[in-house]
């Protein structure tokens, strides 16, 4: 899974990256080294034209889906908690995220994201790790988003991040790991008109797709939401050799 990750980019330097020609947010998100579920984030969206020409578009929306046939505020909230990863193997069917998985698809641009080690792996539990992009740029991770209208008839939009089955040295730590998307395939990913299944189920699926980031221990100050500082991602020494990649 993913459960927190960080952004310190403006949006001046997210619409560079990611080519944004469109609709852009009027100020950028304070700079979060601590993001968690319900927060504000970036996320890469197109919108028609009305000569039927695609535009990237920058939004911010919170993290989290909400589930679509909810009606009251409250139990949105507690689903959006819940709701901030999709598993790349049941989004297209898991009715959380259907919907938004046939025509409402996004890049979500992370600095980087942090995982914390499982049992199962070759590190102490618990331990965490800062894992971003090798090449210092940002990450494009899947996303799905989606508009949910409170009673009052306010639209709150909102956003999940697509996680797959840890690959490589990744799986070493935990066993999920988000969605890399390269961004030769942007296009047909952020293309609302693209609904075959099969088609964006492929899309998911990167070759070494470890081979694009690098993982870093970090000290447990991450674990504690109200720490927010660069200081987070500094690394530390496990105090045994051990091979990152």
């Amino acid at each position: 899974m993913c459960g927190r990750y960080a952004q310190t980019a403006d949006m001046r330097e997210l619409m560079e990256q990611f080519e944004v020609t469109g609709n852009s947010p009027a100020s950028s998100i304070p700079v979060n080294w601590n993001i968690a579920p319900t927060n504000p984030i970036y996320i890469v969206r197109t919108s028609a034209q009305s000569d039927g020409h695609a535009d990237k578009d920058l939004a911010i929306v919170s993290w989290g889906l909400i589930a679509p046939w909810l009606n009251n505020i409250q139990e949105a909230k507690i689903s959006q908690s819940r709701a901030i990863n999709a598993r790349s193997e049941t989004v297209h069917e898991k009715p959380t995220f259907r919907d938004a998985f046939k025509s409402r698809r996004c890049l979500i641009p992370a600095e980087g994201y942090y995982e914390w080690a499982t049992a199962f792996g070759k590190y102490k539990p618990k331990q965490a790790f800062y894992i971003s992009a090798r090449d210092g740029k940002q990450l494009p991770i899947a996303g799905i988003w989606s508009s949910w209208r409170t009673p009052n008839g306010d639209a709150i939009e909102t956003a999940s991040i697509i996680t797959q089955e840890a690959q490589g040295e990744l799986a070493t730590i935990h066993s999920r790991m988000p969605v890399f998307m390269p961004h030769d395939r942007w296009d047909a990913w952020l293309d609302p008109s693209n609904k075959e299944v099969e088609a964006l189920r492929n899309l998911m699926v990167v070759p070494s797709p470890e081979s694009i980031v690098i993982a870093r221990p970090v000290s447990s100050a991450v674990n504690t939401v109200a720490n927010n500082g660069a200081e987070l991602i500094a690394p530390i020494d496990l105090g045994e050799p051990e091979t990152l990649f």
